[in-house]
C-alpha cells in the first residue's frame, strides 16, 4: 500500500486550484502546505492533500515529466467518477476517455481519464467488487 506520492508541476497555484476544485468531489477535502526549509538540506516545499488524517497526495514546483506518472484516485461510485470528471474538464483538464465500464479490464470497473494542466494522466476509478456491491 502507498502512503504518498509527490507529482512535479509547473505552476504551483494553479495546479493547487486545479486539485482544490475537483479532489474534494472524490472525499479528498484536507489540505496541507509544507515548508521545504523546515526538512533536510535540499527538501522541496510540498502542498499536499488527503483525508481522514492522512495526507498522500503531493504537488511540488519544478519541470514536468508528464509521462512518467499515472494517478488512478478511488471513487466511492459511478456519480463520484463523472462528477469528479465533468469538474476536472470544467478547471481545465482535457479528457483521455469519457466515463463508462472498463470492459478491457473488467466490466465492473468504471472510470473516467483526463490530463491535468501539466499533462499528468490522472484516472478516476469505481470498481464495484472493491466496494461491497
Amino acid at each position: 500500500m502507498l502512503d504518498h506520492i509527490f507529482i512535479t508541476v509547473s505552476n504551483i497555484e494553479r495546479s493547487v486550484a486545479f486539485y482544490e476544485r475537483v479532489l474534494p468531489l472524490l472525499g479528498i477535502t484536507s489540505r496541507h502546505d509544507y515548508d521545504g526549509k523546515d526538512g533536510p538540506a535540499g527538501h522541496p516545499d510540498l502542498k499536499g492533500f488527503g483525508a481522514n488524517g492522512r495526507v498522500f497526495f503531493w504537488l511540488r514546483q519544478g519541470n514536468v515529466s508528464a509521462d512518467a506518472v499515472h494517478v488512478g484516485f478511488v471513487a466511492e461510485s459511478e456519480a463520484m467518477v463523472k462528477l469528479a470528471h465533468a469538474e476536472a474538464l470544467a478547471v481545465g483538464a482535457v479528457e483521455i476517455h469519457p466515463p463508462g465500464a472498463q470492459f478491457h479490464y473488467d466490466p465492473r470497473y468504471y472510470a473516467a481519464q483526463v490530463r491535468d494542466p501539466d499533462g499528468y494522466s490522472l484516472e478516476f476509478v469505481y470498481k464495484s467488487w472493491q466496494h461491497g456491491s
